[in-house]
């Protein structure tokens, strides 16, 4: 670790009602900087998410990616003592984070208003898909359905068909604003002596992201057309076949990478001054003519060689990556961004956090078993031996 042996979020505790992506993601981030973070499950099974796979040697990818260096409570609260067990624990915690149904906290006497007589300090941060309030409230909300309703599909896809993004995309952008904003109330906190109450909607975080096809679509104006994986706006800037198989990304920004393009990389100077391709915007309206001059460049050589020409021409490019190939990434393996995470099927590869800071490392601790912290938790809670095993007896824990 650095010289101070400290990380930013020490000495913080949140305890969190969580499944699934949105909260978890927002949690384990927490976690990365050194926050305790207790993850209420519900007992045997645990967060549904545990569930969704096997591919990590018999754990959940979702779970695996989302739940290191947490600790494992289960506890039925639906069991009076596992409910006082539950509210001795927020009396104490810095932050109280939930993605269950809209309301269903407020039923359980769980709801800001309650937890802020018991804990005037305390952060709760509520995660849904549409928001604590409004007409869309109570509807139902997956990844997929935020992802239709915040536009996302429209503009993402080919001309027939719209696709969804390949990760969990809603989910990502409500983890991370519940995540900047409990930051931020942390920082508030310090100033104020008291708690805040965080209310993050799916649909307003994906909402966010979707700022720049709102605007192109201003005032009735026609939205980006779906392009699949070339600009909706600019070209060339997308996918390109080259010979072999393979294919390369590339992005032209301006036009003077367009007649440095033109020059180095297909090696036709005319092209540059062409009248059909001499803007951006013939370049796009003419982009199948276009592309089929590129295509017939490219096909005759492998993609190491366009790759050394379009470097050469400072022209940004990429190859597309399968899976296999971001496992071994040159680069990542150059900067040390990989290390192991213990679990309950063994240790497990984990990418560190983005953000390189200088004052401390992250905390990449390990995944929990269901459960397997909770005698210890409740232990601290004062809750003698005898207690426990009662609550174990009837389900409680």
């Amino acid at each position: 670790m650095s010289r101070n042996m400290k990380r930013p979020l020490d000495h913080i505790t949140v305890v969190s009602l969580e499944h699934a992506i949105a909260a978890p993601f927002c949690t384990r981030q927490l976690a990365d900087l050194g926050a305790r973070v207790i993850k209420v499950e519900r007992p045997e099974v645990g967060d549904f998410a545990r569930g969704y796979d096997q591919r990590v040697n018999g754990m959940s990818s979702h779970f695996t990616w989302t739940n290191r260096s947490k600790e494992s409570l289960t506890l039925d609260i639906k069991h009076g003592q596992a409910m006082d067990a539950l509210l001795k624990l927020l009396q104490t915690a810095d932050v109280f984070v939930q993605n269950l149904a809209p309301g269903a906290t407020a039923r359980l006497g769980l709801s800001a208003e309650d937890l802020k007589k018991i804990n005037p300090r305390l952060i709760v941060c509520d995660i849904s898909g549409y928001g604590n309030y409004g007409p869309y409230r109570d509807k139902k909300a997956y990844d997929l359905l935020i992802q239709s309703e915040a536009g996302f599909l429209s503009v993402t896809g080919t001309p027939d068909s719209p696709s969804k993004a390949g990760c969990s995309i809603a989910d990502i952008a409500a983890g991370m604003y519940a995540y900047t904003n409990i930051l931020s109330a942390l920082l508030l906190r310090e100033k104020t002596g008291h708690g805040s109450h965080i209310d993050v909607s799916m649909l307003e975080a994906l909402g966010e992201w979707m700022s720049f096809p709102l605007y192109y679509a201003f005032n009735g104006a026609e939205p980006p057309a779906r392009s699949g994986a070339s600009h909706a706006t600019i070209y060339p800037y997308g996918p390109f076949p080259v010979g072999g198989g393979a294919t390369v990304i590339l992005g032209l920004q301006n036009e003077r990478e367009w007649q440095v393009f033109c020059e180095k990389v297909l090696l036709n100077s005319a092209l540059a001054t062409d009248a059909r391709f001499n803007s951006n915007t013939k370049r796009h309206e003419g982009r199948t003519a276009l592309k089929a001059i590129i295509d017939a460049c490219f096909q005759t050589l492998s993609i190491t060689e366009v790759e050394a020409r379009l470097d050469d021409a400072k022209i940004a490019n990429a190859r597309m990556n399968e899976m296999k190939d971001v496992w071994d990434h040159p680069q990542l393996g150059a900067r040390h961004r990989w290390q192991y995470v213990e679990s309950p099927v063994g240790d497990v590869p984990a990418l560190l956090p983005p953000g390189v800071n200088n004052e401390y490392t992250y905390r990449m601790d390990a995944i929990p078993a269901v459960g397997q912290h909770t005698e210890t938790i409740l232990k601290e809670l004062g809750l003698s031996a005898s207690v426990i095993a009662e609550m174990k007896q009837v389900g409680a824990i």
